[in-house]
């Protein structure tokens, strides 16, 4: 089974209280963005690899692990290399997560890492959630996107949303969604990923101060977008420009080409762009 998870870009990110379990609750509107995908391959164990033969031409060296009972091969491609154990992969853990409660057949796992890593886009998340459904599939599971996205909660704050993959205001830890109808097809979306910048989630939080905004994002969201520039904000943004000096400038660039909204995507380092169709 092949799919391409795709990434997502965060309309407003509002940081609202740190809570008693350490994490934080926020409010955000999660967008997918077919714009840049992975291309992840499950195969049961007997099965062959529809991708792997090009994953070696293409890369050379590959990433690759057994898990000790030898249930699981996971294979990572990615063009700066793979600098993280393959078995402690979002991927390889949605496999371990189900296992837990359910039978499951060995498998193999392809992964083509094409998304930026450290750039606010939940390309690691959406792979686990991607992952998750392909698994159930295969294993006959039939688990449904209220199941799947029980399990993809576990697995980060942001991987639940790509179960249903469709706009969705997002609370709690962002694992809290409600489907939001939001109509941008008057526009064309881009993203910029910064060269040589990674962004730590913990970096991002470090130094944040929680705060309740004036308006509420669906507020906010209900305005035109001509007014997001002065309205609609991204909290992390403030602690990672102060850490992240270059970013800033990426911000006022992109206004600058005449961008009606444009904001970090996350706890960054990547940025969109709102653009009127020509």
């Amino acid at each position: 089974m092949i799919c391409y998870p795709n990434v997502k870009i965060n309309l407003g990110l509002h940081v609202l209280r740190r809570r008693e379990d350490g994490f934080h609750d926020l409010e955000t509107l999660f967008v997918p963005y077919p714009g840049i995908s992975d291309c992840l391959e499950v195969v049961t164990g007997d099965d062959y690899s529809r991708t792997l033969a090009g994953l070696k031409e293409r890369y050379g060296s590959l990433a690759q692990a057994v898990t000790p009972d030898g249930k699981l091969m996971i294979t990572i491609a990615r063009k700066e290399g793979v600098d993280w154990d393959p078995l402690k992969d979002l991927t390889a853990g949605a496999y371990g997560l189900l296992a837990r409660d359910y039978k499951l057949p060995p498998m193999k796992i392809f992964l083509e890492k094409r998304s930026p890593v450290g750039a606010g886009l939940g390309g690691g998340s959406a792979d686990a959630a991607f992952a998750l459904r392909a698994i159930s599939e295969l294993a006959g599971l039939d688990l449904s996107d209220a199941a799947l996205a029980s399990y993809a909660a576990r697995l980060g704050s942001d991987c639940a949303f790509f179960v249903y993959n469709t706009p969705m205001l997002g609370s709690g830890r962002g694992e809290v969604l409600e489907p939001c109808s939001i109509d941008l097809s008057p526009y064309r979306t881009e993203v910029y990923v910064p060269e040589g910048i990674a962004v730590s989630t913990a970096d991002a939080y470090r130094g944040i101060v929680p705060r309740i905004p004036a308006k509420s994002l669906r507020e906010v969201l209900s305005q035109h977008v001509s007014t997001w520039k002065q309205d609609l904000k991204n909290d992390f943004e403030e602690t990672v420009f102060a850490k992240y000096p270059a970013l800033a400038p990426v911000k006022e660039r992109l206004y600058a080409d005449g961008a009606l909204y444009a904001a970090m995507s996350g706890s960054g380092s990547a940025f969109f762009a709102i653009y009127k169709k020509d």
